[in-house]
């Protein structure tokens, strides 16, 4: 018997894709958590979780902060995102950063169906928008984020490092001895400072920079 696991913190969106999931795996038994410390405590004690199918946007999570506490503590499990989000950017950042898949909400069910199997049958699914698109050719947005880069002090690319790992606000102030204040006063900047209005945005924007040797060029 498959085992799923919802997590979105709407009721009536829980009992939708609960409904969706029994339509389209005869036999399925569905738990349900409204946030990420339900969720664990789920997956702590139903051991045998086949698949976790995740909302982005929930409160006390911010971006990709509930994929990657998911994925840290139970990397067993594939972790499918069912969100609102239709953007290719945010899609593939989310398989970047271990998501075994990406369903739209506006999904239809053979296509819920189809990703469910793929992802259950050991693959990584995203909806055949992404792979028409294609590869996005290099053009001057790199050397536009480049240059907004470069205004960063040496401690908000730390920040911006901790943001793109998942680390809520009290980990990064933690990690840095810093109090959280100043951990909130550094990321405000460093979304001004990428013209960008979210700490998801600003993971996508610099998904592909490898963002340690930047700070260790500023430190050496």
């Amino acid at each position: 018997m498959v085992q799923i696991l919802i997590v979105d913190d709407h009721p009536l969106f829980r009992d939708a894709l609960r409904g969706a999931v029994a339509a389209v795996l005869d036999g399925a038994e569905v738990e349900e958590a409204d946030g990420i410390e339900a969720a664990c405590a789920v997956l702590e004690r139903q051991r045998n979780t086949d698949l976790a199918m995740l909302d982005l946007g929930m409160p006390g999570v911010t971006g990709f902060e509930g994929l990657l506490a998911l994925r840290n503590r139970f990397p067993r499990v594939p972790v499918v995102i069912v969100s609102g989000h239709e953007d290719v950017r945010v899609m593939e950042e989310a398989v970047r950063l271990g998501a075994a898949g990406f369903v739209p909400k506006s999904i239809d069910k053979p296509v819920l169906a189809q990703a469910l199997q793929a992802v259950l049958n050991g693959e990584v699914y995203l909806p055949p928008v992404v792979a028409a698109q294609g590869p996005r050719p290099p053009g001057g947005k790199e050397d536009a984020l480049a240059a907004r880069l470069a205004e960063l002090t040496p401690q908000q690319l730390r920040v911006l490092q901790m943001i793109r790992q998942g680390l809520l606000n009290k980990q990064i102030a933690h990690e840095l001895k810093i109090g959280e204040t100043t951990v909130k006063a550094h990321v405000s900047e460093v979304l001004r400072k990428l013209k960008v209005v979210s700490r998801t945005q600003a993971v996508i924007e610099t998904a592909k920079l490898d963002l340690a040797a930047l700070v260790a060029r500023r430190e050496g």
